[in-house]
């Protein structure tokens, strides 16, 4: 029996594995799943804590590759689906977690919005900071907010509602979901900075990572399905091609880290 191209988990939809090499295995997440410590249990929806107790058990998705360890290496919001990427061992954790931290990380997510934006393409540079008054939330705060940029490109208009490539160049705390909120194009379905309530699922969903492999510096392309996003928001009939962003190649870096 070969490897499951899956992760099964108690009570789940199993999850898609989209890629995998002897350091990182990505995943296509499912909107719901949070990525919190493995000790906050106020949830049965902590993927961390999942992935751990079925290490644990030998599920046979695990015991195939023979894996002991697992960890989210970046974060994706709860209601927000698409590619992650999981570290097998904690020498690739900190090596892939550098990446991403000194933007090494190409990241593209779609997002569809309500509204028209008024250009075709722009940058975002709104400084944010957690919100004190609201848990949970982040706002813009030009004075002490962190730095943070996220670059937006039309691909569709449809029925008052604009389907975006979203191509976030830091790594903030619901940053795609506030530079759009502050430019009043909320993500449809954003219950915290839009108006969305009931069943709607937020529209967004993260597509690619590309980045170097700090062991091997070759580069990595990963993508995760978008044609159900589309349909599921009305797009369903537009031909997307996503391309790699040139102008923001992951570059090769001075250090090479030792495999641990």
């Amino acid at each position: 029996m070969g490897k499951p191209e899956w992760i099964e988990l108690p009570g789940a939809e199993p999850i898609p594995i989209l890629y995998e090499d002897r350091s990182v295995l990505a995943v296509d997440k499912p909107a719901g799943w949070l990525l919190v410590p493995v000790h906050w249990q106020r949830t049965s929806r902590n993927l961390q804590a999942a992935l751990e107790s079925s290490l644990r058990a030998g599920d046979w998705w695990a015991r195939s590759r023979g894996l002991k360890y697992l960890r989210f290496v970046h974060r994706l919001d709860a209601d927000t689906s698409g590619v992650l990427l999981l570290a097998k061992s904690s020498g690739a954790l900190s090596a892939c977690s550098k990446l991403f931290q000194t933007g090494q990380v190409e990241k593209v997510y779609l997002a569809v919005v309500a509204g028209e934006p008024a250009q075709q393409r722009w940058v975002c540079r709104l400084r944010l900071s957690p919100d004190a008054g609201r848990p949970r939330r982040v706002r813009v705060d030009p004075r002490q907010g962190k730095e943070a940029e996220t670059e937006f490109h039309v691909l569709a208009t449809r029925a008052g509602c604009t389907l975006l490539e979203c191509r976030p160049r830091t790594g903030r705390t619901h940053q795609i979901r506030v530079h759009l909120a502050a430019s009043g194009l909320a993500v449809l379905g954003d219950a915290l900075y839009g108006r969305g309530s009931g069943p709607q699922p937020l529209a967004l969903r993260a597509v690619r990572l590309r980045y170097r492999d700090p062991f091997t510096r070759r580069l990595v392309d990963i993508t995760a399905p978008w044609s159900q996003f589309l349909l599921q928001h009305g797009f369903g009939d537009l031909n997307l091609e996503l391309k790699p962003d040139r102008s923001h190649e992951p570059r090769e870096g001075c250090e090479r880290p030792v495999r641990s």
